[in-house]
């Protein structure tokens, strides 16, 4: 599976949308970028498209705009985000909406463990 890669452009704009939020963490991925809250991932950025993780109700309301569709590699879209539509980069209001939602949903989720490190052999 080849991983596309954000532009610049991209990154900056991933940036902007979650930067009114300092609950959110932002996390390098596989060359693109990742939003995070208390470890839970609330929205990814792959290539030029943005997915959130919304609630199911959103879910459908969400995937019923017209450009908006799965989120991840197409043979492995990622369950719970949806791509939201590219021609929302110019609108910003909309935009901003779908992810305070997208952050309230994520930030109600218990969160995340972090993994234990496994231990070095002796030796």
């Amino acid at each position: 599976m080849k991983m596309p890669k954000p532009t610049e452009a991209d990154k900056q704009y991933f940036t902007e949308l979650v930067a009114k939020h300092p609950e959110v963490e932002l996390k390098p991925m596989f060359g693109n970028l990742g939003a995070f809250v208390n470890g839970n991932m609330v929205a990814g950025l792959f290539g030029s498209v943005v997915g959130l993780r919304v609630n199911e109700v959103d879910r459908a309301a969400l995937e019923a705009e017209p450009g908006s569709g799965p989120f991840g590699p197409e043979e492995r879209p990622m369950k719970d985000y949806v791509a939201i539509p590219a021609a929302w980069r110019t609108e910003p209001a909309t935009t901003t909406d779908w992810v305070q939602g997208a952050v309230a949903h994520t930030a109600a989720m218990p969160p995340k463990k972090k993994k234990a490190k496994p231990k070095k052999k002796a030796g």
